[in-house]
């Protein structure tokens, strides 16, 4: 489970360009991501940290509930653990993210919302 940032309105907290949940810095990097760490591999590293979370993003929403809530699921969080997570992100996945996870056959699919269902 996620820690819900402290100082939500912190310019530092950075969200994650494949899942778009938002954490501090420090979290990431003591931690990696909550949902796709095994794919970003952000633990320990502040340059990976850097290119694959963003501080760029509109809209925060609280998920508690993923699994029955109709927005995790609007927001395609609906499978990851509960916390604070972007409405739309900007920026893309680094290259080697986007290749590895084409090779395990996962369509990537920017959290920027300029790809709508």
């Amino acid at each position: 489970m996620a820690a819900i940032p402290s100082q939500a309105k912190s310019k530092q907290l950075r969200a994650c360009l494949l899942c778009s949940i938002i954490q501090h810095p420090m979290d990431f990097r003591k931690n990696g991501c909550p949902n796709c760490e095994e794919i970003m591999q952000m633990k320990g590293s502040p340059d990976r940290i850097t290119v694959c979370t963003t501080t760029y993003y509109d809209g925060i929403i609280a998920v508690i509930d993923p699994e029955s809530s109709w927005v995790a699921r609007w927001q395609r969080t609906s499978k990851y653990v509960r916390g604070m997570y972007a409405v739309r992100v900007k920026g893309r996945v680094p290259e080697d993210v986007e290749a590895e996870l084409e090779s395990r056959g996962i369509k990537y699919r920017p959290r920027d919302q300029t790809d709508q269902d």
